[in-house]
This record gives structure tokens, sequence and C-alpha cells, in this order.
């Protein structure tokens, strides 16, 4: 008999699915995700099966594939499957075997499940492929969520044996004549979960007969912690994480209180991809001269005097942008300067527009960054000063130093550092009678 009554509790205690949901079963072959298989079909969900041809085994992957296709067709069930080239893969990205084939057939698994309209996606790993993940993650290093392993339900993947251990699956394959295939890669130590599974889980359950029950237990009290610290963060988040145009501020002062200060920068820092020691790294650095930097593939952080600014990683340099009397608008990095001519001598206290004299301009105009040795007449000022000098007295973080939009008239001269001051010798006179109007926005 098949454990159905468990099957379905366990489905509706980790709330898995819901009545009426489409689910793609992962099916190898092996006895875990056949049992699966059968499970599904003997509760009437409407189910699909996938399988993946790594071409790794040679005859041994085609039977694989050839027994899941006749599985599939006897049940009457749509069968996809896939193959890959999965050693090209790990090599064309520099990884190993077993996380080339883990990367492959999750991304195909999401691409079938949105193209053919599944709702979930079904995975048959057990309770000990649990334990087998933890000591792995133990073993390499890991924070919470590598504690907890496995969970029944992550985004659109669930695991509904995890109420099962690998014996248990086994007593039941037997009991009830499911036929399967055997995996012979499951016997080699070359591959880590094998060398954990074949030589140190077997020592440890000489130590607690119970090991996967207990690794369950341990597991789901390592979720609820993760959960309540995510909900700690997010709260974090909300109060001192200050969101603006030109980056993400976290003051300097409010970094100071946090306890334990290492464990809550790092969870409000990793949405933007930084590692654990880039963090250690920030938290010895947070008095050092500001302007230091820190990158993580996607961001960088800089300390600027007061805070710790979080800004996504551009090139500083965007390529000249020009300026016909024509022109409406142009794009620069991530802002564009609009234009707009009138006869009418209006002006605005507005740091993102510039009111210029259009007479004395001479196109094409150029947008482009600071340089050094830049200088500018300041408006209302008499006298030429370096834009470097300018920043320092304004007191502009650096990050925005690089990126600032400069207009350039024809003759070389600054009219305006776009969004913080235009020259002086292009202001509106009682003689002006054209003026041109440039306003700075964010896209």
């Amino acid at each position: 008999m098949l454990p159905l009554s468990q099957f379905q509790d366990f489905i509706e205690q980790q709330k898995l699915f819901v009545q009426g949901n489409r689910i793609l079963l992962a099916v190898s072959g092996g006895k875990d995700s056949v049992l699966m298989l059968h499970l599904f079909k003997a509760i009437g969900v409407d189910v699909g099966v996938a399988h993946c041809n790594f071409n790794l085994r040679a005859d041994e992957a085609q039977r694989d594939e050839s027994f899941v296709a006749l599985l599939a067709k006897n049940f009457d069930l749509p069968f996809y499957v896939t193959h890959f080239d999965t050693k090209k893969y790990a090599a064309e990205n520099k990884i190993s075997t077993q996380m080339a084939a883990r990367n492959l057939r999750y991304n195909w698994f999401e691409e079938i499940r949105r193209n053919e309209g599944y709702d979930y996606i079904a995975l048959a790993q057990h309770q000990n492929d649990a334990v087998e993940t933890v000591l792995i993650n133990l073993t390499r290093g890991t924070g919470i969520s590598g504690l907890h392993g496995i969970l029944p339900k992550r985004n659109f993947l669930i695991r509904p044996l995890l109420f099962l251990n690998r014996q248990q699956i086994e007593e039941l394959v037997i009991a009830n004549n499911i036929g399967f295939v055997e995996d012979s890669s499951n016997s080699s130590t070359a591959y880590t979960r094998n060398k954990i599974r074949l030589q140190v889980v077997p020592h440890l359950q000489e130590i607690n007969p119970n090991l996967e029950k207990t690794f369950a237990e341990n597991s789901a009290r390592f979720a609820e912690l993760e959960a309540f610290l995510n909900i700690q963060v997010q709260k974090l988040t909300v109060e001192i994480l200050n969101k603006r145009n030109d980056g993400t501020y976290i003051s300097l002062a409010e970094i100071s209180r946090l306890n334990p200060q290492k464990l809550l920068l790092y969870e409000l820092l990793k949405p933007f991809n930084f590692a654990e020691n880039v963090v250690q790294e920030i938290l010895n650095s947070l008095k050092a001269l500001s302007g230091t930097h820190f990158f993580s593939t996607t961001h960088q952080v800089i300390i600027n005097r007061n805070d710790l600014v979080i800004v996504e990683q551009h090139s500083s340099v965007t390529a000249n942008q020009f300026i016909h009397p024509t022109t409406e608008n142009v794009v620069f990095g991530r802002e564009e300067i609009s234009l707009v001519f009138t006869a009418e001598l209006e002006f605005e206290a507005n740091l993102n527009k510039a009111f210029v004299n259009a007479d004395k301009l001479i196109f094409p105009l150029v947008v482009r960054n600071w340089q050094n040795g830049d200088k500018f007449i300041p408006l209302g000022m008499r006298n030429l000063k370096k834009v470097s000098d300018y920043f320092i007295d304004e007191k502009v973080p650096l990050h925005l130093k690089s990126v600032t939009p400069i207009l350039v008239n024809g003759n070389g001269e600054i009219i305006w550092i776009a969004g913080m001051r235009q020259d002086n010798r292009y202001k509106l006179t009682a003689a002006t009678k054209k003026v041109a109007i440039f306003e700075l926005k964010i896209k």
C-alpha cells in the first residue's frame, strides 16, 4: 500500500499546492522519483513528466530516458525530455559537473513550467538528501539558510517526499512492486554528496539511529529562525535604508548601533550581492577616509562622510552627447537633459533647470563627464573656480562627481553643472532676447 494519507497530509501541512494546480514532475527513473510519480497519480493530481539526459553515462543514460518515456506513456502523461552537453557547459562556465547539471536542469524545468502552464515543479528529494545537504553546507561554510538545508517549498519548487527517508522509500518500492532504474554513479565516491552519503552518514547513524528525523526537526527550527531574522531585517530596511535618486544611504551612526553588527549588516547588504568577507572589510573600514570603495558583482559601497552609500556598478565615463538647436533631449547615463526655447524672460529657482541666454550658445553643445582642470564661474560670482573645488565646497559625494553631467558650450566654456550650478556668463539679463531652458530629469 502506498502512504497516500501521509503524502496528502504533508502536502496540506506544508501548503505545497492546492487542488486544481498542475504539477511538473522531475523524473530521473530512480526509485525516489518513480515513487513520487505513483503517489501523484494515485491521488489524482494533473501532472506532466520531465526528464533530463545529461549525456554523462552513455548507454545507461539512454536506458534511463527510454524507461521514463515508457513510464509516462503507460500513465498517459505529457512527457518532456532534453539532452545537455553537461561537460561542455561545465568547462565554459568553470564549474563542477554536478553544479553544471544542477543549473541546466533547473533552468530547463522552469522553462517548461512557464511555457506549458504548470504551477509547480516537484522534486523527489527526501530526508536523507536533506541530511546530506546540511552536512555539505556545514563543511563548506554556511549561514542560517544552509543550516535548514532543503525546504519543502521554495518559490515554484516543491519537495513532497521530505516526509520519507531513503529506507522507507526502498521498502515502499519493493512492497508495491514498482519498477525503476539504478544510477551506477550513486555508488561512486568521486562526488562530494556520494562521499557524505557512503562514508560519513553511516557513522553518524551509529551515534543517532534516528538521524533523518533529528535533522528534519532541526531544519524546521532553523527555517523558523531564518523567517524571524528576515522579519527583523525587513523592519531595519525600512528604518535605516534611505533610498535616493543617486543611491541607497545607510547612516554610519545607525550601523554602529546594529547588534549583532556583522550579521545584520550582511543581511541588509545581501540584496546588493555583497559577500560576507566584503562586509567584514566594510566594518573594518568605517573610520577610513571618505571615498573608500567596496565592490560586489552588481554594486559598490562608498564610505561618504557620515553615510555608507550603495550604488549600482556602472562605468563612471559616459560617451559625450551632442545638443543641436533642434535637439529636444539627450540621454546621459541614468539622466536626461531636455531643451526648449522661449522668448519670455522667465526664471525659476530650480537646481534641475538652467535658464540660459540663447544668443551666447555655440552649437553643437556637449554633455560630458567632469574632467580634471575644468573651471567655471558660478552664478553670482565673478572669478573662475575649479569644478573639483566646487564639488569639495558643496560636499558632493565621490560617486556623484564622476557621473554628474557637465553642459559645455561650443567654445569650450562650461554652461551648467547639471543639477547644481549654472555659469554666471550665461545668465539672463535685461538685454536677453531668447532663453534656452535646460532641464535635468532622472530616467
